[in-house]
């Protein structure tokens, strides 16, 4: 049952789910909220890291379930990095793939809002009785997106640990660089950790929260499967948007921080847009994109330069993707070659692959992999997992990765990933003294 109506919030409504499964998407001015759960869709660990069988596999279970109008059933989650991930210790509850069926959805798009509830009807129950509960569920909903929230703040205490020493992790980097003489590798990107505790749990939605206000350009997500356990972000770039057979997607990389004032900002744009390093980082990203995309078949439209992309903290070049996919195309196959792209992993892509299996000391899980929504039509739209946070109770982890070319300063490289760490940080504890 789908209503119309003005007035609702997002944050009531997602504080009135704790306790069941609840996630959050947002893009530019739209937004969707869900919770509860009808059905799910978990894949155990694949029988390799590069494996494209769970994206069809993902396809087939969903295809499974039945609906009159399949453009509805929406289906939220995500995949792991690699198709071997296996569920354990803080990934406990984010196995290789984890998809949800909500019972309830809150939709902002367009300047409208509606609100959906679904249920199984129970054993005996007649179509008129199902129809009247739903209609009491939709209404009690409806009053808990409306309600005005209490306020609800986030802990004054921390503690925080780094994955590894400066040094340790800048002498990756000198080993990447070492490996660009020697070998066909092009580009590897190399992600790092922080953990944070707090003495109490500290809300998800509430980070979540701060996350969309501080990053109002950013593609902003919460997927929680479990209260307590969740994983969040705000990612800079749309790895593929698929609405009719239309897909856009963006490339994104190559970085410059924000300055103190406009003119300064101005300026490092500028510098970003005439970096030898930075385009050709960028380059390396969208070559790679396009060549997967144009062997579907259709026309690949590329913006002709990159524009700049900025952030609250940190500058980004920006390429926009568009093609028409062939009839009978879904999201989930354009996601079986595009991941992992250049801007999360390196290219060649097997070779990027190895080195971070051999050289990164923590297990990335869901970090730089797809997470998003589709439909049973074949419609959807994911995003790396950027600038993400994984929650467990009062246990945080903050990822953030720098893409390595031989350009690259493991210095510079370093305080990129800082930068890239502060945006999840400051939603959790507030700004760094």
């Amino acid at each position: 049952m789908t209503e119309e109506f003005s007035g609702a919030e997002p944050w009531p409504f997602l504080h009135a789910l704790q306790g069941r499964p609840r996630g959050f998407w947002a893009w530019d001015r739209g937004w969707i909220a869900h919770g509860g759960l009808l059905q799910s869709i978990e894949l155990a660990p694949g029988t390799g890291p590069l494996d494209v069988r769970r994206f069809r596999r993902v396809q087939a279970a969903a295809g499974s379930v039945q609906d009159e109008a399949p453009e509805s059933l929406r289906w939220y989650g995500g995949f792991a990095f690699g198709e071997d991930h296996a569920a354990e210790e803080a990934w406990a509850e984010f196995p290789a793939a984890l998809f949800q069926r909500p019972e309830v959805e809150l939709l902002h798009t367009g300047g409208e809002t509606r609100l959906t509830v679904r249920g199984l009807p129970l054993r005996g129950e007649t179509h008129d009785v199902s129809f009247r509960r739903l209609r009491r569920e939709l209404e009690d909903w409806a009053a808990e997106a409306t309600r005005a929230p209490e306020p609800q703040g986030l802990p004054l205490e921390w503690r925080e640990n780094g994955d590894a020493p400066r040094e340790a992790w800048e002498a990756m980097v000198v080993r990447a660089l070492e490996l660009f003489e020697d070998s066909a590798l092009e580009k590897v990107v190399l992600a790092r950790c922080v953990d944070i505790y707090t003495p109490e749990p500290a809300d998800p939605v509430q980070v979540v929260r701060r996350l969309r206000e501080q990053n109002p350009l950013a593609r902003v997500f919460l997927f929680e499967p479990r209260p307590g356990a969740a994983f969040m972000g705000a990612s800079p770039e749309t790895l593929a948007r698929l609405v009719h057979g239309t897909l856009d997607a963006t490339a994104v990389a190559g970085s410059a921080p924000r300055g103190a004032s406009d003119e300064e900002s101005a300026r490092l744009a500028e510098e970003l847009r005439t970096s030898h390093k930075d385009l050709y980082e960028h380059r390396l990203v969208v070559d790679d994109m396009v060549e997967r995309l144009r062997a579907w078949g259709g026309m690949v439209e590329v913006d002709g330069e990159p524009s700049v992309l900025a952030l609250s903290r940190i500058q980004h070049l920006e390429t926009r993707i568009r093609t028409r996919l062939p009839n009978g195309i879904g999201i989930l196959d354009v996601l079986s070659d595009l991941h992992p792209t250049p801007a999360v992993c390196g290219r060649p892509r097997d070779a990027a692959f190895r080195f971070l299996a051999a050289e990164e000391n923590f297990d990335r899980g869901w970090y730089g992999a797809p997470v998003g929504w589709f439909d049973n039509a074949g419609n959807g739209v994911f995003v790396p997992a950027l600038r993400c946070a994984l929650a467990n109770g009062s246990a945080w982890r903050l990822f953030a990765g720098a893409g390595i070319v031989p350009e690259s300063d493991p210095r510079q490289e370093w305080e990129e990933t800082a930068l890239k760490l502060l945006t999840a940080r400051v939603a959790l504890m507030g700004e760094p003294t």
